[in-house]
């Protein structure tokens, strides 16, 4: 990257505080089964496991997405349309959203929204030189919560949100409907999305996906843990913990799990947590979607389906959602 040719980036700061962060953590371990926050997988060691996760052949569901935008991506933009606002919720490396950006040379700004504050600027300075012209504004923030959006300098006929990934299947169906009822509220009368889910498969490759046989997966759940220990002072012993993912067929989700391999105590912040063997802690769910589902779902948020498009195999899809307030 040439440092010279980098624009100034300004970044609204909406990132959680440690107090956050240390507050969420002991209240999900006080709980019953024990959890925590999937959002604090993504520190910057996190985002960069994940990509390399994206790249591994067990993980179908990056290729899948691709394959879907570069063979529609005509109609996408065409429904779309010009001077819009392009917010991406989530937007790690960017890969897919460049898609978008090499063939939508009109739009007005583009707004990416990460909870991992150097990968977003990172990925900003980058996006800079490569599209000059394009205003960009991004927004660390945890994108459940309230935050305020930056204002664009030229006007925009419309809010359109982009939400790839299936990010939104790592959210219970309650949850998930209260988001995008929020994205709706953002996107306004007339504002659209473009959204990515995973599609219910056969359990066998859903398994593959998440319990790699690099063990990356499992670098990526236990390093929540090193992060734990790193930022609130834990003593979380990593060796006395194991990955651990399925499929729960009747939750119609893939769910990752961290082991305790033994009868063990962890230390946080002053406070005692206890560990049976063989108890777990539940860091992830990634709920796989019928499409009729979705819909109803998506139109209880208020949102109608416009389109949607599939691969070969009907593993993934992508929707175009149209706010119908």
């Amino acid at each position: 990257m040439n440092a010279s040719k980098i624009k100034n980036i300004n970044i609204s700061d909406f990132q959680p505080e440690p107090e956050d962060f240390l507050g969420e953590v002991l209240q999900g371990l006080k709980k019953t089964p024990k959890e925590l926050p999937t959002k604090y997988l993504y520190d910057e060691r996190g985002s960069a496991l994940y990509e390399r996760i994206c790249t591994l052949e067990e993980y179908y569901l990056p290729r899948r997405e691709i394959e879907i935008m570069e063979q529609n991506i005509d109609e996408m933009v065409h429904l779309l349309g010009s001077k819009v606002n392009l917010i991406e919720y989530g937007c790690g490396n960017c890969t897919k959203t460049r898609i978008l950006l090499d063939h939508t040379p009109d739009l007005t700004a583009y707004i990416p929204i990460d909870i991992s504050k150097k990968q977003l600027i990172n990925v900003s300075q980058e996006l800079s030189l490569d599209y000059p012209e394009l205003e960009i504004l991004p927004v660390c923030a945890d994108f459940t919560n309230h935050f305020q959006l930056p204002i664009p300098e030229k006007n925009s006929e419309r809010n359109v949100a982009y939400f790839p990934g299936s990010s939104i299947g790592n959210f219970g169906p309650e949850s998930a409907r209260r988001l995008l009822k929020r994205i709706a509220d953002i996107c306004e009368s007339g504002g659209a999305l473009l959204i990515g889910i995973d599609l219910a498969k056969d359990p066998e490759v859903l398994y593959d996906a998440y319990n790699d046989s690099e063990g990356v997966t499992a670098t990526f759940n236990l390093n929540l843990l090193t992060r734990i220990n790193r930022e609130l002072d834990g003593d979380f012993n990593l060796e006395q913990f194991e990955h651990y993912a399925f499929y729960n067929t009747d939750k119609g989700r893939v769910e990752m799990h961290l082991t305790s391999l033994r009868d063990q105590t962890v230390h946080l912040n002053n406070t005692r947590i206890s560990f049976a063997e063989g108890e777990s802690i539940w860091t992830e769910s990634s709920h796989k979607y019928d499409l009729n589902d979705f819909a109803r779902m998506a139109n209880d948020a208020g949102f109608t389906t416009e389109r949607i498009w599939t691969d070969d195999r009907q593993w993934f899809s992508v929707l175009y959602l149209i706010n119908n307030g």
